[in-house]
């Protein structure tokens, strides 16, 4: 665990960001205290195309027309 000063965090950020984005625990101190750890930020997940494929499905009833009360709800007119 490299533990740095907020001056020297400030002066070698660059440095330090890379050395926690290679997976390095970086610890900056305010004094001797520990206060907070420089960690990477994990990357959103991929989308996949079709990842629902087979897992959802549509009522027959689907493109039915809407009944009269209901649709007078959606001020269509």
């Amino acid at each position: 665990m490299a533990q740095f000063s907020v001056h020297d965090a400030k002066t070698n950020l660059s440095r330090l960001i890379a050395e926690a984005l290679a997976g390095g625990e970086v610890v900056i101190a305010r004094g001797n205290v520990p206060a907070v750890r420089l960690v990477p930020v994990n990357p959103p997940g991929r989308r996949c195309f079709g990842a629902f494929k087979g897992k959802i499905a549509m009522d027959e009833r689907f493109d039915d027309p809407l009944p009269e009360d209901e649709l007078g709800g959606w001020n269509l007119a």
